[in-house]
């Protein structure tokens, strides 16, 4: 797997090129700015960015601005993105466009190697991975349509969803069958809307509308 790190922070920028090529995944290019981000895809045409919320010059968001041009740019193109804080809104921007390939993990997971290496393969694999905290802090408001009309135990399935796993995942963490967690994701694209499309990820989408109405 080909990496491009884009991060300010000297030193967390060569602690994730280091924990990586641990895992002998390699980082062929580091840099500090969204403005390299860009000339670092375009060369390497990389297998997942992993990308900063806040770099310069402003520090607010433009290493997400960055890594949505780079999708553009680079179709397809799995981004993770790392915040030092909980911001809902960069994790619903990321998958606003229904595809998959996207994370959003605050950088205190990178800490627990096994769990970031973990974001890492899932999303270049073309899965999602969201962080636990923006799932913790959705499940936490008072509900709006459309997620009100799903039963706890679908709320939780899809909570699980946007963290990523798989069915089978999520039946080993629910302790129940395979077919029941099928039956379940299929009562949420139900529920919610989502039609079979060859143009569209469901799984996706149900996450975005879960961000998006919490």
């Amino acid at each position: 797997m080909h990496v491009v790190i884009a991060e300010d922070s000297v030193l967390l920028r060569a602690g994730i090129q280091r924990l990586l090529a641990d895992e002998n995944i390699d980082v062929v290019a580091a840099v500090e700015d969204g403005e390299g981000l860009l000339v670092a895809v375009s060369e390497h045409r990389p297998d997942l960015a992993i990308v900063d919320v806040r770099m310069p010059p402003t520090f607010t968001d433009e290493g997400l601005r960055a890594a949505l041009t780079a999708r553009e740019q680079q179709p397809g193109l799995p981004v993770l993105v790392l915040s030092q804080y909980v911001e809902e809104r960069y994790a619903v921007e990321l998958l606003a466009g229904g595809a998959g390939g996207v994370g959003y993990l605050l950088k205190e997971r990178v800490a627990d190697v096994a769990e970031f290496v973990d974001a890492v393969h899932r999303v270049a694999g073309g899965g999602t991975c969201i962080d636990q905290e923006v799932i913790a802090q959705l499940m936490a408001r008072g509900r709006r349509n459309p997620i009100d009309v799903l039963t706890p135990r679908e709320r939780e399935v899809l909570s699980l969803m946007a963290q990523g796993l798989s069915n089978v995942a999520i039946a080993k963490s629910l302790t129940v069958s395979d077919g029941a967690v099928e039956k379940h994701v299929g009562n949420i694209f139900s529920k919610l809307g989502l039609e079979p499309s060859p143009e569209e990820h469901r799984r996706v989408r149900a996450v975005l509308t879960f961000l998006e109405r919490g």
